[in-house]
């Protein structure tokens, strides 16, 4: 059963920093495709990043890349997403999900089958 929960959101000033938590149990984490993902009122969501947790291979929405890096912890069994030099344009609902297609690739593609609750960076 798919598990993940999102923790570290919340509301900065621009220009500034934000590091996202997603926990996830052994059997969403372990050599599988999870990513982060964003939804900001009265748009669609869109992929942020994701990261294969086999070998820590990282993928990035061109529009992210350069301001947020996401990345893996092994023995807590979480991913992070670390965002810096944030605009008002960032601020959504950002998910953490988790995909065990691996055949799919693991590009932060939005048909990932398990969700975490979201967790909501706003940006002014």
């Amino acid at each position: 059963q798919v598990q993940l929960v999102e923790s570290g959101g919340g509301s900065v000033q621009a220009g500034g920093s934000l590091t996202l938590s997603c926990a996830a149990n052994a059997y969403t984490y372990i050599n599988n495709c999870m990513g982060w993902f964003r939804q900001a009122p009265g748009k669609e969501r869109e992929g942020v990043a994701s990261i294969y947790t086999g070998n820590g291979t990282a993928y990035y929405d061109d529009s992210m890349k350069g301001r947020f890096t996401i990345s893996q912890n092994n023995a807590e069994r979480t991913i992070t997403l670390q965002m810096n030099n944030l605009k008002p344009e960032d601020t959504a609902v950002y998910y953490c999900a988790a995909d065990r297609r691996l055949y799919l690739g693991c590009r932060p593609r939005l048909d990932y089958t398990g969700w975490g609750q979201g967790t909501q960076v706003t940006v002014s």
